[in-house]
C-alpha cells in the first residue's frame, strides 16, 4: 500500500498521475492531506478520490499556509510532523510518497523518517528529488526543505540527469537514499490536462490577439520593494496584451507597498482572479510567452514550447536554460526588456529540443519501480 502525503495544489498536480494509475488498476492507496491548501476542486479536476485523512483543517481559498514563512507556518509544520508520524504508525504502509519542496513535504519526510520511526518497515519516497538552486535564500524556504527531504528519504526519484548528479554529489553530506532517474510527472499531468482542454484550445486558436501570461508568487520577490518596483517596470514594457491570474498573496504584497494602483494604470494588463489548473494550461498554450517566478511553469513551458522569462536570481531547474526558450533574467530590467522585444518581434525561434525531464509515462515507470 502506498500512502501519499500531500498539502498543496502543486503537489497534487504532480502526484495525481501516479494516483490515477493506481485507480485505473484498482489498486488501493492512502491519500493523506496536511490541510496546507484547499484541494477539493483540484481533486475533482483530476478525478482523484477525496483524502482519506486530514491532518489539520483545510485552509480557505487564498489564505494558504506557507504563503508567508512566518511563526504560525513553522508551528503548523512541527505539529504536522508528529501527526504524520502517528498516522503512519497506525496505517503502516509499504511506501510513503511526498513531492517537491513545501512545508508539507518537509513535515512528511521528517515525520515518516527512521529518525522518528527507528523500527519502521515502510520506505520513504521523495518524488522530484535532487533539484538545487545553489542558494538557501533563493527560493526560501523551498531550497532548505528539498535538501532536508532528500536526506530523510530511502528512495530518491530524480527528474533528470542533473538532479541525480546533485544527489550523488551530496552523498558525503547525508544523502543516502537509492537514486533513480525517472523523469518528471509534470509530463503526465500536462498530457492529462491537455486532453481535457483540447477542444477549447481549438476554439481559442481562432482568436488572433497575442498576449503574455504572467504568474508570480515567490517570497523573495514579494518581500522586496526594490524587486517589486523592477517587476512593475518590466510589466509596463510589455507591448502586447498581458493576462495575470493573480494569487491572493501576490495581491496583498502589491497592496502593502502601495503598488497595486501602478499595475491598474497599465492599459494592456488584465488582472484576474486565480484560475484552475485546466484554465491556466489553456491560457499557457495560447500565449505568446510567459513571465514567471515559479518552478513548475518552467517545466510546462518546455512541454508546450513557450518562451519563458524567469524573474528570479537563480533557478533549481537550470535544464530548461539550454533549450533556448527559458531565460533567467536575474531581475536585470534592461536584459528582460530586450528578451521581451526579441520574442514579441519573432527574433527568437523555438527550435526542436529533447525535453530534459523525459517523456510521458513517468507515473507508470515509478509504479513499476516500486513493485
Amino acid at each position: 500500500m502506498i500512502a501519499f502525503v500531500i498539502g498543496t495544489k502543486a503537489e497534487l498536480i504532480k502526484c495525481a498521475p501516479v494516483m490515477l494509475e493506481l485507480q485505473k488498476n484498482k489498486t488501493p492507496y492512502f491519500f493523506v492531506h496536511t490541510g496546507q491548501h484547499p484541494l477539493g476542486k483540484s481533486c475533482e479536476e483530476f478525478g482523484i478520490k477525496k483524502p482519506d485523512y486530514f491532518l489539520s483543517e483545510e485552509t480557505k481559498e487564498g489564505k494558504q499556509l506557507g504563503s508567508k514563512a512566518g511563526i504560525s507556518s513553522w508551528l503548523w509544520f512541527l505539529k504536522i510532523i508528529f501527526k504524520v508520524r502517528g498516522l503512519l504508525r497506525n496505517i503502516n504502509p509499504d511506501y510513503v510518497i511526498y513531492h517537491g519542496d513545501t512545508i508539507s513535504t518537509g513535515a512528511a519526510a521528517i515525520g515518516s523518517s527512521s529518525i522518528l520511526n527507528p523500527f519502521k518497515k515502510w520506505k520513504n519516497v521523495h518524488l522530484e528529488a535532487g533539484l538545487r538552486s545553489g542558494s538557501f535564500l533563493e527560493p526560501f524556504p523551498e531550497e532548505i526543505v528539498r535538501q532536508t527531504a532528500d536526506r530523510f528519504s530511502d528512495i530518491l526519484l530524480a527528474v533528470s540527469q542533473l538532479s541525480a548528479k546533485n544527489l550523488k554529489r551530496e552523498r558525503a553530506t547525508g544523502v543516502f537514499g537509492k537514486i533513480f532517474i525517472v523523469g518528471n510527472t509534470v509530463l503526465d499531468s500536462a498530457e492529462i490536462t491537455y486532453s481535457k482542454v483540447k477542444k477549447q484550445d481549438n476554439q481559442k486558436k481562432q482568436s488572433k490577439e497575442e498576449y503574455a501570461l504572467i504568474n508570480m508568487h515567490r517570497h523573495e520577490n514579494l518581500g522586496s520593494l526594490d524587486r517589486m518596483q523592477k517587476i512593475i517596470e518590466i510589466i509596463k514594457s510589455i507591448n502586447i496584451r498581458s493576462i495575470w491570474p493573480m494569487h491572493e498573496v501576490t495581491k496583498e504584497a502589491f497592496e502593502s507597498y502601495g503598488l497595486m494602483r501602478e499595475l491598474k494604470k497599465i492599459k494592456k494588463l488584465e488582472i484576474t482572479a486565480p484560475v484552475s489548473h485546466k484554465e491556466f494550461i489553456l491560457l499557457l498554450i495560447n500565449s505568446k510567452y510567459l513571465i514567471v517566478d515559479g518552478g513548475s511553469i518552467q517545466e510546462e513551458s518546455l512541454i508546450f514550447k513557450k518562451p519563458c522569462i524567469l524573474l528570479r536570481k537563480t533557478t533549481e531547474r537550470p535544464e530548461g536554460l539550454s533549450t533556448g526558450i527559458n531565460f533567467l533574467t536575474k531581475l536585470n530590467v534592461a536584459y528582460t526588456k530586450k528578451v521581451m522585444r526579441d520574442i514579441e518581434e519573432n527574433r527568437i525561434k523555438v527550435k526542436d529540443f529533447k525535453n530534459p525531464y523525459g517523456e510521458v509515462g513517468v507515473s507508470k515507470k515509478i509504479l513499476e519501480l516500486l513493485k
